[in-house]
């Protein structure tokens, strides 16, 4: 009987062995597993990078440490955010702005050039057919004054009607109104008043003909030279450009034979960067300095705002008349332009709290616990300041520095 007491006894003694040992491992499993859990891993150099598993940080690349919390959960009540790419969703504490609603005004600068005003030249045109037989100006951009010979013209033509108008002159006095009547042809074909006379007394002709300049100006080539259309931005090279017309050139009737360019009236012209255009208006003051001396000012005003856009620059320009009869300024002399806006009302937020992407512009909207990449439309600028169109309003609060947010790793995405 002692026997199977004892035995019975073991047996028990063993099933409670048994049982303790089963919960003694189950405790360790689940104190293990509580373990795992409350392990999460982040940068020492930003802690604010906080990740559920090992990995490099997104902003250094330095290998996150781990770190376990005190308790199940990290201060974050949802894991949804840690999970999310570093590229939509920063979880940090960073400096915070929000936008301004009123009214910016700002002082442009536009950097122009004086270049000659195409309104105010001169064409020389052959008023006869015929052959030079003299030239007295020979080379491109030479000045010349009102008066100046500039060529000696033979014409058979010409020399058909003064022997014409000596004809009348000698056998035809009776009729003065016939001998006035032919005296105006010459007069038309460029014969001054000095040759008309010259030719009455000597009663000889004289098929050659000395053509002078109407006006004086610069000289801008001839009809078949190959001008731009900028002039000023010509190479110094072709300042001493040959004109295509010399000794010896047969010339048509009606041809332009030199262009004067005047000098005492050119035009200032700016370029308007993309996104100003709508602040500059014509009639609006504008005060010009330029680089032969910064500190002397020229007041003006605002003639022309050109409507067609530069593709090369995409900027337009605006027109300043200037009377250069005092001013002396050279063609092709930088200018610097400074027009002051009228205020433009709109919502604002600093150059520093956006960041483009090349196709979009992107501000960092506060949430809860962290800020989401937010797309945004902006307007103009205005000194440091950025008119918002469309994204944002004044009641939402972003991040001050967006740049600092972006990790280098990734694009950013945007919801």
């Amino acid at each position: 009987m002692n026997k199977y007491i004892k035995y019975g006894l073991a047996l028990v003694v063993i099933s409670i062995i048994g049982i303790a040992i089963y919960f003694f491992a189950k405790k360790s499993d689940n104190h293990s597993e509580m373990g795992h859990q409350n392990e999460v891993y982040t940068c020492s150099m930003h802690p604010e990078i906080i990740r559920d598993k090992p990995g490099n940080c997104p902003i250094c690349g330095m290998t996150l440490v781990k770190k376990v919390t005190e308790n199940n959960s990290v201060d974050d009540n949802s894991i949804d955010n840690l999970i999310k790419p570093t590229d939509n969703f920063i979880v940090g504490n960073y400096q915070t702005t929000t936008a301004i609603d009123t009214a910016l005004s700002s002082e442009i600068n536009l950097p122009g050039i004086v270049e000659y005003d195409p309104n105010s030249s001169v064409n020389i045109a052959a008023r006869m057919s015929g052959r030079i037989e003299k030239m007295y100006v020979n080379y491109k951009y030479q000045k010349v004054n009102k008066g100046q010979k500039l060529f000696d013209l033979y014409s058979p033509e010409l020399l058909t009607e003064q022997q014409n108008f000596i004809y009348m002159v000698i056998n035809d006095v009776e009729n003065p109104a016939i001998i006035n009547a032919s005296r105006q042809k010459l007069l038309l074909y460029g014969m001054t008043e000095s040759q008309i006379n010259f030719l009455v007394a000597t009663k000889k002709s004289n098929p050659v003909i000395s053509i002078f300049s109407p006006a004086s100006g610069i000289i801008d080539g001839t009809g078949t030279m190959d001008n731009t259309t900028n002039p000023a931005m010509q190479s110094a090279s072709n300042n001493t450009a040959t004109l295509d017309v010399k000794e010896g050139s047969y010339i048509k009737k009606g041809e332009v034979i030199f262009k004067l360019l005047n000098t005492d009236k050119v035009w200032g012209i700016f370029n308007v960067i993309q996104g100003y255009n709508s602040l500059i208006k014509a009639n609006q003051s504008i005060r010009i300095t330029s680089e032969l001396d910064k500190n002397e000012f020229m007041d003006a005003k605002i003639n022309f705002v050109e409507t067609q856009l530069n593709a090369t620059d995409k900027t337009n320009r605006i027109r300043v008349y200037l009377n250069n009869n005092k001013l002396k300024l050279p063609i092709g002399l930088r200018l610097q332009g400074v027009v002051k806006t009228n205020p433009v009302n709109g919502i604002w937020i600093q150059k520093q709290s956006m960041v483009s992407i090349g196709n979009k512009k992107i501000v960092f909207l506060k949430m809860d616990n962290g800020f989401r990449a937010t797309s945004i439309k902006t307007g103009i600028e205005i000194v440091d300041f950025i008119q918002i169109m469309e994204g944002i309003s004044v009641k939402d609060t972003i991040a001050k520095n967006a740049q600092y947010l972006i990790d280098s790793e990734s694009f950013i995405k945007t919801e």
